[in-house]
């Protein structure tokens, strides 16, 4: 069964969400004997902080996509290197063979270019067995261990390469949901201690009120500001 997609709670930026949980910290450490009524104490504020910091130091999307760039581009270089040793073998093999012979096809390399990387592996899978078949027959024409071996050992490093691409890949998605649990704690516990804040000031005084009120979009704010404005006329 597929697990089911975490969504964000927020449309805060990551950047944004951690900017306005660390301010909002420093407001209730200012407001600590009134938070403290409402059982919101010292050590809560510092487990919160804890969890921002944490947070913080998380890999972003940028540095995983970037990784799993890098691993695309050595793929990219393997897969080509395991494309020239084929080509030098085969040329060899048409020395010997017509390309148009059975002999030739049974190697199965027609339309490399347009293979997959599943089919580029088997591929060469293919043409080292059938070379080592047939290497008495190719003798002449260069073709031997070392010639087989070079197609041999592309093939590994093609198929690492691959396999590591998509470890790169998995790790993203991993790394990504992990951020979008870790973001939703903590805009739980930032929508927690804005709303105690925000009962403490409500009848006291406005402007410390709206210090923690949360606007998530600038329209938002605009509505806010627009509020005030008019409960100030």
């Amino acid at each position: 069964m597929k697990k089911q997609q975490i969504n964000r709670k927020h449309n805060f930026p990551d950047a944004d969400l951690y900017l306005e949980c660390v301010e909002r910290i420093r407001l209730a450490q200012a407001d600590l004997e009134q938070f403290e009524q409402y059982g919101y104490d010292r050590e809560r504020l510092k487990k919160f902080l804890a969890q921002c910091e944490k947070f913080r130091e998380l890999p972003g999307d940028d540095e995983l996509v970037g990784e799993q760039m890098i691993m695309t581009d050595k793929k990219y270089d393997s897969a080509e290197k395991l494309k020239s040793a084929i080509r030098s073998l085969m040329t060899r093999v048409a020395m010997k063979y017509n390309n148009r012979s059975g002999r030739y096809r049974k190697f199965g390399t027609a339309k490399m270019g347009d293979m997959t990387d599943a089919q580029l592996i088997f591929c060469a899978r293919r043409v080292v067995r059938v070379a080592r078949q047939q290497i008495d027959f190719l003798a002449e024409v260069g073709v031997n261990e070392n010639i087989i071996g070079r197609v041999s050992t592309a093939c590994r490093d093609f198929e690492n390469a691959v396999n590591l691409q998509h470890d790169r890949v998995a790790e993203r998605d991993i790394a990504v949901e992990r951020r979008v649990e870790a973001a939703n704690k903590l805009y739980e516990e930032l929508v927690t201690l804005s709303n105690v804040g925000k009962d403490i000031w409500a009848e006291r005084d406005r402007t410390r009120y709206e210090q923690y009120a949360l606007y998530e979009s600038n329209n938002e704010q605009k509505k806010a500001r627009k509020a005030k404005s008019a409960e100030e006329a």
